[in-house]
């Protein structure tokens, strides 16, 4: 209380010598009490987010295909003497796209304009917008509202985006329009027979070969079982993912060059083992050493099991309770 005293002395004091009367006080003592007030919500804000992301795991592992553990250095390493490089991700891991982030940066860094860029999130029809935007014809706003673009691009993959147009780097989009996929999904591969010429330009070359051997697709068959779901047979699925992946190869393949590093972002299940993808790659061009990083899932990331043997070059372990992104 003393203090308190001394202290309003001081302020009447000030403000007497201003001209100014006791009124003046009471708003000082107002402004202070709510600056007080808001250091505490401050504190009690950074307490509780404090408190969330320590509950978040972040923790992650690499290993190699034979499960062994591995450094980062050494994928880096091995990703700059590759054609290509496929990040096989889980779509709305933070950690996965914290880390495919940064091998962009590295890749980036490393192989300078001979870096191609490239993901399953952005369909082939709206290239010619990613190439405006990318040569700063328009802004985001304009670009967001003209492409197609995933509910997390945001903040998954604007900052991959970022990237290419700060470096100078090509950017594909390589899948197929969603609207061919979904037609394929409902009446196979003879229901895209009547599309445009035009349209064509933005799919899988015809006829496009579906082996349901291919464990991917066979898995996804065997899985869904023998019944209609929804009025989709289960082998039209497979093939709707069929024609993803046999056009992202033929974007990737038609965009790449001797010497070019090609980076590509997609799902898992577009790569996993060596398949999808990068199945169809192979069947064109057996001379392209193809490097895949596969992000999973585990309960316990220092000791995965092991059906994960020998199904990427690298395998990104990360918890089952790491943060999402949505």
């Amino acid at each position: 209380r003393v203090v308190r005293e001394n202290r309003n002395n001081t302020i009447r004091n000030t403000y007497d010598d201003l001209g100014q009367g006791p009124e003046d006080i009471c708003q000082v003592e107002n402004i202070k009490q709510s600056e007080d007030k808001m250091k505490k919500l401050t504190a009690a804000i950074i307490m509780i987010w404090s408190i969330m992301m320590s509950a978040q795991n972040y923790d992650f592992k690499f290993f190699d295909s034979d499960l062994k553990s591995v450094q980062y250095r050494d994928i880096l390493d091995q990703a700059l003497k590759s054609d290509m490089v496929f990040f096989g991700e889980v779509h709305n891991s933070v950690v996965a796209h914290r880390l495919q982030l940064q091998l962009a940066r590295d890749l980036s860094e490393a192989k300078g304009e001979k870096l191609v860029m490239g993901a399953e999130m952005f369909e082939a029809d709206n290239q010619l917008i990613i190439d405006e935007y990318l040569a700063d014809f328009f802004d985001d706003p304009r670009f967001e509202a003209d492409a197609r673009l995933w509910p997390n691009y945001r903040t998954d993959y604007r900052p991959l985006l970022q990237l290419a147009k700060s470096k100078g780097h090509r950017f594909i989009a390589t899948n197929i329009p969603r609207r061919y996929a979904s037609m394929v999904s409902r009446g196979g591969f003879d229901s895209l027979a009547k599309i445009s010429p035009l349209a064509r330009t933005y799919i899988a070359d015809f006829p496009v070969l579906f082996d349901p051997e291919v464990t991917t697709y066979k898995t996804m068959i065997l899985g869904l079982g023998e019944n209609v779901h929804g009025g989709i047979e289960p082998i039209n699925l497979a093939k709707a993912q069929a024609i993803k992946d046999a056009t992202m190869a033929k974007f990737i393949l038609k965009n790449y060059n001797k010497g070019d590093l090609f980076y590509h972002i997609n799902g898992s299940w577009h790569s996993y083992n060596k398949e999808g993808i990068i199945w169809y790659i192979n069947l064109k061009r057996q001379d392209l050493k193809i490097f895949l990083v596969t992000v999973v899932e585990a309960d316990n990331i220092r000791n995965i099991p092991d059906n994960y043997l020998g199904k990427a070059d690298v395998i990104i372990a990360i918890p089952k309770d790491s943060p999402r992104s949505y």
